[in-house]
């Protein structure tokens, strides 16, 4: 009923407990809460919200019907009659907490007694007084929320649930996504780049740009070697990226290229074109260039091998004692005599052992060319050895073979200072009677018959030819007049030769220590 003021009531027409009330002091008041009074919970304000909802729903589209449940369409001859529509009393009364009403209850109810509340008269908007301690001004200052659970009615007003703050969710969820993707396309690239590069077009460089970075790397291109031996060479080095970049390259030339053997100077990361430009630039080429002078003797030799390769003189010393198992007659004293004098260039890497053996193996070339049989490659290289060392020019070393030859063929004793001086360990022509008179000297043509014992220098091409055809002549005697010049007089004659030595003393006093 609309003016049912107990519907709410749990005990129908239960009485209302006077003791439960307290009297109020004027019309504005309202009866104060007993004691033990409750604030709503949450089911009551629940039902308070939902009856709420019922309300606006009747005010908006007229009651509903009972439990919400769809009607049967029915068919009617007479005029279609609206739903009841509640008054504003029974909405204010299903909307007025049922706790109120439960508080108002008597604890017990005599036996057989109709329990009934007495009507309640209409009541204005409930109001707290000023002076009650539950006064009521509105929601307090701190209640930005609207968590406060009354309006200014006193009735229970629902709120809304509290949401709970998701600080930075979407944040974690796009991290994760991000990973996942780059995860995902990471295996995609691994798996499948050459296919993915040819979908996008895009085509791996193979190629360097420019003429290097900087850093140096030797490349050594061996006798026999064809484009692709050097192709391969050059992207092992880490000259070139890639062995296409310089194949290519090469096969796309109009002439191609004929590459020198040696050892070049590049750098690391150079463009193929730079590569190519460099091997075939012989100023590129790298090489430790030894020069040995015509009339070098072994210690001077194996020093300037020293020197212009960096490799220790002793390494060289080892292996020149051991001159036989560089094909060396063992009837030689040592290797003096068989390292031909010339111009080197080493490439880097070239042993000391590899170094000799060159040497060695271009004087038998040079014997060989001047027709020099194997048997008579020992005496040639001594008396061309002996030749260098006495004559001043190339045209002279003929003439010294004659004499050399005549001498011999006369029994007399060859007397060449230079052979004193290097049986004795000198490094100057000049010698002493007590040096000239020493046998024990192997190498002394003056205490000893024929030829010294070995060759005393290296001789070059000239000074073996001539000792193979000496000039025709008498020559008997020689002395060098002019060391700067290197002029040399030959004297048939004894008495020829002394005018001569007086001649060479003369100068020799007028420039002490020249020779040394």
């Amino acid at each position: 009923m609309a003016d049912d003021t107990h519907r709410d009531s749990p005990v129908n027409g239960a009485p209302e407990n006077p003791t439960s009330r307290v009297a109020p002091t004027d019309e504005s008041q309202v009866p104060l809460p007993p004691p033990g009074y409750a604030h709503p919970t949450r089911r009551q304000l629940r039902e308070s919200e939902a009856r709420a909802r019922a309300r606006e729903q009747e005010e908006n589209f007229g009651r509903p019907p009972e439990l919400n449940e769809p009607q049967a369409p029915q068919r009617s001859t007479g005029p279609v009659v609206p739903p009841p529509v509640l008054s504003d009393e029974e909405v204010a009364a299903a909307a007025r907490p049922r706790a109120a009403a439960e508080t108002t209850r008597p604890s017990q109810a005599t036996a057989g007694s109709p329990v009934n509340e007495p009507e309640q008269p209409a009541e204005s908007p409930r109001q707290l007084s000023t002076d009650s301690p539950f006064a009521f001004d509105g929601p307090p200052e701190d209640d930005p929320a609207g968590r406060w659970p009354f309006n200014e009615d006193s009735e229970v007003v629902p709120t809304k649930p509290r949401k709970r703050k998701r600080r930075f969710v979407w944040l974690w969820v796009l991290l994760g996504l991000f990973v996942v993707g780059a995860g995902a396309a990471a295996t995609v690239w691994v798996m499948y780049e050459d296919q993915v590069r040819s979908v996008l077009g895009i085509e791996l460089p193979n190629d360097y740009e420019g003429t290097g970075n900087g850093e140096p790397v030797t490349i050594t291109i061996v006798e026999g070697e064809i484009g692709s031996d050097i192709a391969t060479n050059l992207t092992e080095a880490g000259v070139t990226m890639t062995f296409d970049a310089f194949y290519d390259l090469l096969v796309s030339q109009t002439e191609q290229p004929a590459f020198i053997p040696g050892s070049y100077q590049l750098q690391q990361e150079m463009s193929a074109e730079s590569a190519l430009a460099a091997l075939l630039d012989p100023a590129n080429i790298v090489t430790s260039r030894v020069v040995i002078p015509e009339g070098s003797t072994l210690p001077q030799t194996l020093n300037r091998l020293s020197e212009g390769t960096g490799i220790p003189v002793s390494e060289f010393e080892a292996v020149a004692a051991n001159y036989t198992a560089l094909g060396v007659p063992e009837s030689s004293p040592s290797l003096e005599g068989y390292l031909f004098p010339a111009t080197y260039d080493f490439e880097p890497g070239v042993t000391a052992t590899q170094m000799l053996q060159t040497m060695v193996d271009r004087m038998t070339q040079a014997l060989d060319s001047a027709g020099v049989a194997d048997e008579d490659r020992f005496r040639i290289l001594t008396m061309a050895a002996l030749i260098q060392k006495e004559a001043g020019s190339a045209e002279d070393m003929f003439i010294v073979s004659r004499l050399f030859y005549n001498r011999l063929e006369a029994g007399m004793n060859l007397q060449s200072d230079a052979t004193v001086s290097y049986g004795s360990g000198g490094t100057s022509i000049h010698t002493t009677d007590a040096e000239r008179a020493d046998a024990s000297n192997l190498y002394n043509t003056y205490a000893n018959e024929g030829l010294p014992v070995g060759p005393i220098s290296a001789p070059g091409d000239d000074a073996i030819a001539a000792a193979v055809a000496p000039a025709d002549g008498n020559w008997l005697y020689m002395v060098l007049v002019n060391g700067e010049t290197g002029e040399t007089k030959f004297s048939e004659t004894y008495e020829e030769h002394l005018v001569a030595v007086e001649e060479w003393q003369a100068w020799y006093n007028a420039h002490p220590g020249w020779d040394n």
